[in-house]
């Protein structure tokens, strides 16, 4: 299968990128297909798309992810919209739920739930796409018009007033656990796997078998030309400790879960252990070289391009980087796409 290209901004952490324009540009000129962007309790997801759509023309800009929790759907769905026009017909809305100490520390809603309010979500997105008539909707967690506790009693339905460029525009979920999946295949066109191993393809075979057909799986992974693997591995090791280890709580923590759910039980578990212990330099340490290695693609060109055919055998549609310079840029595009 021949492999797509994207680049990962994520979100931003105390100040923008320097380079996000240039970067961006550099990445629509060497046959990037998208570019993503992302949200945690910082910079927003939208805003940086809409600017980067001003900058570009081809290359498709995507939310990956903007939290559910953040906005309402019609809200979403206005966002959405509006930056469609502006880019021309570019724009991929990436959806994610995110966890209970983001859904209810920073945004004060309840987290419990997560696939039924994705499911509804998604539902009202679609309908205001259409545009085909006023938007009636009676859910257990969104209701539109609201008649509930607090209401006048004056709501009625409305129809968006921006007429869409596009009734289909791509909704992408980002899902871990194995029912949400699942019902990510049935109401979206894509999906985003955290971590993704094309060694271990049982672990979301039967998740994804009833996918449609076209649909996207974008894994966002680290891809890097290197002689020392183990150097080249580190970073993600970093990221894996930072996810498994302090992303949750014990118990709930979707990243921990699902490394144990790829073989990996007992090192989740200890990473998380001395990550809440203030032992993170250990807990870093502790993560497994070998699981580092498998979801990501990094050693001597020879190598990287063997692993490159186990990705290209795998259903994965796309793989995304967070390249930060243009070197790193270009040797990602000539590894993948030659």
């Amino acid at each position: 299968m021949t492999l797509k290209l994207g680049l990962n901004w994520g979100y931003w952490t105390a100040r923008p990128p320097q380079n996000l324009v240039e970067l961006t540009v550099e990445a629509e000129k060497l046959g990037y297909d998208t570019v993503w962007t992302a949200e945690s309790w910082g910079s927003d997801a939208f805003s940086p798309m809409a600017y980067l759509a001003a900058h570009t023309s081809k290359v498709r800009l995507g939310t990956a992810v903007a939290q559910l929790a953040a906005r309402p759907p019609t809200t979403a769905a206005m966002h959405t919209m509006t930056i469609d026009h502006l880019s021309g017909g570019r724009v991929i809305l990436g959806l994610g739920v995110s966890g209970p100490q983001v859904v209810e520390g920073w945004y004060g809603q309840p987290s419990k739930r997560p696939l039924a309010r994705t499911k509804e979500y998604v539902e009202i997105i679609r309908e205001v796409f259409r545009r085909e008539s006023h938007l009636n909707y009676d859910g257990q967690f969104f209701q539109h018009p609201y008649f509930g506790e607090g209401s006048e009693g004056l709501g009625k339905p409305l129809k968006i007033m921006t007429h869409p460029l596009r009734s289909d525009i791509p909704i992408f979920i980002g899902a871990e656990g194995p029912k949400n999946i699942r019902q990510t295949t049935e109401i979206a066109d894509g999906w985003f796997p955290l971590y993704y191993s094309p060694f271990r393809p049982e672990i979301y075979a039967d998740d994804i078998a009833g996918a449609k057909e076209g649909f996207e799986i974008c894994v966002t992974t680290t891809v890097r030309v290197c002689d020392d693997i183990s150097e080249g591995l580190w970073p993600t090791r970093a990221s894996l400790g930072f996810y498994i280890g302090g992303m949750g709580a014990k118990g709930q923590n979707y990243h921990t879960k699902l490394m144990a759910r790829m073989g990996f039980e007992e090192e989740a578990y200890k990473i998380q252990a001395l990550f809440f212990e203030g032992k993170r330099e250990e807990a870093i340490a502790t993560v497994p070289e070998e699981f580092a290695d498998e979801i990501s693609i990094v050693g001597p060109a020879g190598r990287v391009k063997e692993r490159l055919e186990a990705w290209r055998e795998s259903p994965v549609t796309m793989l995304t980087v967070g390249a930060r310079n243009k070197e790193d840029l270009r040797q990602v595009a000539e590894v993948v796409l030659g």
